[in-house]
């Protein structure tokens, strides 16, 4: 966890000093990319070892768990600084004015993805079922009525791996939907 949190610290460094010290904000946006490009393949590499459509290994469950824990919560807030966000990223300038919120979304996918490492650091050598959601488990908590009886758990670290990866993936779509808009 200190590790993730001086990672944090530097990247929030870095990322304030890049758009006025090195190539502006063209710089920050490409390494931004690149940041969500490499979450994106991590989920996907965990996400079809949990399918069977890639062959589970811990190692590589580990890495790419860990690869989405130090690239979101603080390291994902300090890629989005103020003045980077609209053309050319496709990060919505929405973002400032509703910054509370974004940082809360990011605050979120962070203690998620952390509980997630936490569980591919203890990962065994096969997948087990206790690693994967089943047909009981619900994806979020909410329905139109409300919250369900057993519905998710407020702490991950009682999820299965499979669901708090569902989960990230959740919260990637809903910030994604919120806050990113295509570029042309």
């Amino acid at each position: 966890m200190k590790r993730r949190t001086l990672a944090a610290a530097l990247v929030a460094f870095a990322s304030a000093s890049l758009p006025a010290a090195a190539g502006g904000t063209d710089t920050l946006v490409k390494a931004r990319q690149a940041s969500m490009k490499e979450m994106a393949a991590a989920a996907k590499a965990i996400a079809e070892m949990f399918d069977g459509k890639r062959a589970y290994q811990p190692e590589a469950f580990k890495a790419a768990a860990n690869t989405l824990s130090a690239r979101t919560g603080p390291a994902l807030i300090a890629q989005f600084p103020e003045g980077t966000l609209g053309p050319p990223s496709g990060a919505k300038p929405e973002i400032d004015q509703a910054r509370a919120d974004f940082e809360a979304l990011a605050g979120h996918i962070g203690r998620l993805a952390d509980a997630l490492a936490a569980k591919a650091e203890r990962a065994p050598a096969e997948i087990t079922t206790d690693m994967l959601m089943g047909a009981d488990l619900p994806m979020d908590g909410g329905s139109l009525l409300g919250k369900r009886p057993g519905a998710a758990q407020d702490d991950p670290a009682g999820m299965p791996p499979e669901h708090i990866l569902h989960l990230v993936l959740q919260d990637c779509t809903s910030c994604h939907s919120r806050f990113r808009q295509k570029q042309q």
